[in-house]
């Protein structure tokens, strides 16, 4: 069978730093962070006290108080970032097979917020118990993808994967295998999460996973840096449309990039630590590559999870090396991370938009916060504190998870 060619027409984003896709890269190119004291808990008690939330972002601007009180934060997020990406898109419901578009979504925590908000009610009442009876459609997360297939009309394929940090990426390589194998011809892929809330804080700083840089946030996700102490929560939804080559130019789409290869591998030891040697990171991009039918040689930019976290940076840097040889220390690599905060099951998508802006305008966005590398680190372009212009054909995104889940995505220039 003949592989079909697949490209991105469409993508929308909901950021710490942005909501919507040209002010979040506006930001990143200005290196604006988005990390802040949290406002949505107390905080006294914790021991993390900042995170990246949404700035200025009120989902009653986009729906009306009757069905946003139906749906979790994360399904509003959903919302929100894929309507601009069908936008963007320019796909048109009235024309098209409905069954023929599908949707992919990703994430890791789902409508936990829901879940905690209720539990909170019920033990504090102290009376019967009485639920909410939207509770479990909010809470689960196939949700997520049913209001968005429900909002689209898109009666095609439609689920969710969920693979901690890694979530959004599963999503994305679905879609991108359905849509080559000729099973649809539009796919909304991508990932939400909405996860600052006191239990997932407090679990991660349990975990001392979390950065307690407290009384200077904006400057605590300094991923490769050798002062870094835990990642920082964030919080958003990003999306991509993926199209059928054909199908997108027979109706004169804009195409960004094509993706052009995936790979998912799992480091099978341990349920929050990375393989200290990085294999199955670097197993994941090896594949990513064989599936592109491509050389390591070939790749520009590499858009890191570097999550600002001494374990995890070191391995995903040992893996870099030890695919790509030499040649790392001609690439471009930058953590995005540094300013949007780590976006759980959202952030492959997140980062997979990043990566194709970097190659649509020829510039990666910077590392920022990366004042003195760690020196156990290589000595590698990881873009420090400022943008670098330079021609990027092909861009590869990394995303690694708890539970040991890793997926890269490689995205290249479009050439008809």
């Amino acid at each position: 069978m003949e592989l079909k060619r697949v490209v991105v027409t469409g993508i929308g984003a909901l950021t710490p730093i942005g909501n919507n896709v040209q002010d979040f890269w506006n930001n990143l190119l200005k290196g604006v962070s988005g990390a802040d004291a949290i406002s949505y808990f107390d905080t006294s008690l914790f021991k993390t006290k900042f995170a990246c939330e949404l700035k200025g972002f009120n989902v009653l601007d986009f729906m009306n108080n009757k069905d946003a009180r139906k749906m979790d934060p994360c399904s509003h997020y959903a919302l929100v970032a894929s309507q601009e990406a069908w936008n963007d898109s320019g796909l048109d419901i009235a024309v098209e097979d409905v069954h023929r578009l599908g949707i992919i979504y990703g994430s890791a925590v789902g409508g936990f917020q829901s879940s905690q908000e209720s539990a909170t009610v019920y033990i504090e009442s102290g009376r019967v118990p009485r639920f909410n009876p939207f509770l479990l459609p909010k809470v689960l997360a196939d949700s997520i993808a049913g209001n968005l297939a429900i909002h689209f009309g898109l009666r095609g394929m439609n689920y969710v994967t969920s693979a901690a940090c890694a979530s959004a990426g599963n999503a994305i390589i679905d879609a991108f295998n359905y849509i080559r194998m000729g099973r649809c011809d539009a796919i909304l892929t991508g990932g939400t999460e909405a996860c600052i809330n006191e239990v997932t804080v407090g679990g991660f700083d349990s975990m001392r996973a979390l950065s307690t840089r407290n009384d200077e946030p904006k400057r605590a996700s300094r991923p490769f840096d050798r002062d870094r102490d835990g990642f920082v929560m964030g919080e958003g939804a990003a999306t991509l449309i993926l199209e059928d080559l054909d199908h997108a130019l027979a109706r004169n789409a804009h195409i960004y990039t094509e993706i052009i290869g995936g790979g998912m591998t799992c480091d099978a030891f341990h349920i929050t630590a990375p393989l200290p040697d990085g294999d199955g990171a670097r197993r994941a991009m090896k594949l990513a590559l064989e599936d592109a039918e491509m050389d390591p040689s070939e790749v520009d930019y590499i858009n890191a999870h570097g999550t600002s976290t001494t374990m995890g940076d070191v391995a995903e840097c040992k893996a870099i090396e030890n695919l790509f040889g030499d040649h790392a220390e001609k690439l471009l690599i930058s953590s995005t991370k540094s300013m949007t905060g780590h976006m759980l099951g959202a952030a492959p998508a997140i980062e997979s938009i990043a990566s194709i802006l970097a190659i649509d305008n020829s510039i990666a966005p910077p590392t920022i916060n990366l004042e003195n590398k760690d020196e156990v680190l290589p000595d590698w372009n990881f873009c420090p504190m400022k943008p670098v212009c330079r021609p990027i054909n092909v861009a590869l995104s990394n995303s690694f998870g708890f539970g040991g889940h890793n997926v890269s995505l490689l995205y290249k220039k479009f050439k008809p």
